[in-house]
């Protein structure tokens, strides 16, 4: 009905009007401000990681080898009260070894790779939560089998006491902050249009675990230092003149 009204009020010259949309209008001022909040802690876990390269000329010898390497290693851990719990396989993969091509004239085909034997290759990573046992459990390992070591890494169990910490460090840095800048720019601050958050965790380094490889644990100091925590947060205010 609405339709033949509109064609009638056309057909006699009646004008119609129209509301248009208001696309000119201009947008909400803003201001954004992002501040971090840092906070230290110490750590109370220890991650290491080692390996077990064991050669063999058939795969099953390198297996076999690695398997009893992997055992006396696993009976060390034991004994130094470490639960099975906390003992991760990282990876374990199988490597054939192959025979040096021979010195060939450049238009003679390439010779087929000649397998002459594999390596077994077990990576496993350790979770210590004694860390005044650290240095021992690096070293009681190497001397158990291990091979190779791969890294030191420090931890905390819950790192959400602390990341909420920094949350409300860097919030209240942020509000501080947006409330000096509207003072100085002569707005008012209106409202929280938007908040967003981000953080991360920064592991301080250990370089001198990797000394335990050759020196006892009471001759090579491993400290824990502290964990760093920070997270940001970014506030988008609405502004207005004063």
């Amino acid at each position: 009905m609405r339709v033949v009204r509109l064609l009638t009020l056309l057909i006699l010259g009646f004008p119609v009007v129209t509301l248009a949309h208001d696309e000119t209008k201009p947008e909400t001022p803003t201001l954004t401000v992002s501040e971090t909040g840092t906070v230290t802690q110490a750590p109370d876990t220890a991650l290491v990681t080692f390996g077990l390269d064991s050669p063999g000329k058939v795969l099953a010898e390198a297996q076999k080898r690695n398997s009893a390497a992997m055992s006396n290693v696993m009976d060390r851990l034991r004994d130094l009260q470490i639960d099975k719990d906390r003992i991760q396989t990282s990876s374990f993969t199988v490597s054939p070894q192959y025979r040096p091509p021979p010195k060939r004239s450049a238009d003679a085909p390439p010779a087929p790779p000649e397998i002459v034997g594999y390596v077994v290759s077990n990576m496993v990573t350790v979770e210590i939560r004694a860390l005044d046992k650290v240095g021992t459990v690096i070293e009681e390992v190497l001397k158990a089998g291990a091979n190779s070591f791969h890294g030191l890494r420090w931890g905390l169990r819950d790192e959400q006491p602390a990341r909420l910490s920094a949350l409300k460090q860097a919030a209240a840095k942020a509000r501080e902050k947006a409330a000096v800048l509207s003072e100085a720019l002569q707005v008012k601050l209106v409202r929280v249009l938007s908040v967003s958050e981000g953080g991360h965790m920064i592991r301080p380094a250990a370089p001198m675990a990797r000394m335990a490889m050759e020196a006892s644990a009471g001759d090579v100091p491993i400290s824990p230092g502290e964990m760093k925590v920070e997270a940001t947060v970014t506030l988008v205010y609405e502004i207005a003149p004063n």
